[in-house]
């Protein structure tokens, strides 16, 4: 199983969009098999979903993410869990445990006007 985690500073990235990088994780049987980072060269929501295809993603963990790219990743095959936040290493170990789970709340449900981000989902939503 591959998973991606949007990642910045080893911290769990808040706006799937707007991620500058993945940690890949690859697991078989609980064990972490291997790990790198992905760039994302800037992509924005439509372009990340076919990247994370092309690197044979099958789960992406993240803090925020819209109903459209939601949406975009079902289309290639790929799960959501969201609502992460944190050490991406704490979220790997909670992976490993199985007891990280999809947070619909963690969903963005509004379009981001300038000068909005993400970047507090520290209660599991966007807010202004």
């Amino acid at each position: 199983m591959r998973y991606a985690i949007t990642m910045e500073n080893n911290m769990v990235f808040q706006h799937f969009g707007k991620c500058p990088s993945f940690l890949l994780v690859n697991m078989e049987n609980g064990e972490i098999v291997s790990k790198e980072v992905l760039s994302s060269g800037g992509s924005g929501h439509g372009a990340l979903a076919t990247l994370l295809a092309q690197a044979n993603v099958d789960t992406l963990i993240c803090g925020g993410i819209g109903q459209g790219a939601r949406d975009a990743l079902a289309q290639n095959n790929i799960q959501v869990i969201a609502g992460a936040n944190g050490n991406v290493d704490v979220i790997i170990d909670a992976l490993k445990a199985g007891t990280l789970k999809d947070d619909p709340s963690g969903s963005c449900n509004h379009h981001h006007e300038e000068g909005h981000t993400c970047g507090d989902h520290s209660e599991g939503g966007c807010h202004h």
